[in-house]
């Protein structure tokens, strides 16, 4: 039997690597908000506030720098995609990071898209980590979309890791 997304666990609780979060920070400088986290990941994210599944992100202002890798189930990426792209919208996010399945062919994805202004199409799937610090299998690969003014220093970082695009939107 193949692996497909569709066989996806569930399972909400997978880590960012350190390398992809510190290619972040060189873009980024630092995290203001990291709206889907927990004190597990903040051990690595070090964002100035985050928010968990307990106090819910998708209720609360996302103002300045974001980092954001958000549960992957099909009902919460909708939710933070659409959350992202308001937050951008009314001004109170000033820049992102947001680390993502490439779902191109998902409505969550162009909607994310329609915001960002450059797109990481990683060469390798993340080893993300699991709560103990083990790398995981990913079913699918992955990338990372920016959101801001500065573009080039998004590529000049990214692209060791992949191809970068400049998006153009509307």
């Amino acid at each position: 039997m193949a692996v497909h997304v569709a066989n996806n666990s569930g399972n909400n609780e997978w880590y960012t690597p350190d390398y992809l979060l510190d290619s972040a920070r060189v873009v980024l400088g630092s995290f203001d908000v990291d709206p889907a986290s927990n004190p597990i990941a903040q051990q690595r994210v070090r964002a100035s506030a985050y928010f968990t599944k307990y106090d819910s992100g998708l209720d609360k202002h996302w103002v300045g720098k974001v980092w954001m890798n958000p549960p992957y189930s099909a009902v919460l990426i909708k939710q933070f995609a659409a959350k992202l792209t308001h937050e951008m919208s009314c001004g109170n996010t000033t820049e992102f990071v947001v680390l993502v399945n490439n779902a191109t062919e998902t409505a969550w994805f162009r909607e994310m898209c329609s915001t960002a202004s450059a797109v990481c199409l990683l060469q390798k799937r993340v080893k993300f980590l699991d709560p103990d610090g083990k790398p995981g299998a990913p079913l699918q690969g992955q990338c990372v979309i920016y959101g801001g003014d500065n573009p080039i220093a998004f590529a000049n970082e990214f692209r060791k890791y992949g191809i970068v695009c400049k998006l153009v939107t509307k």
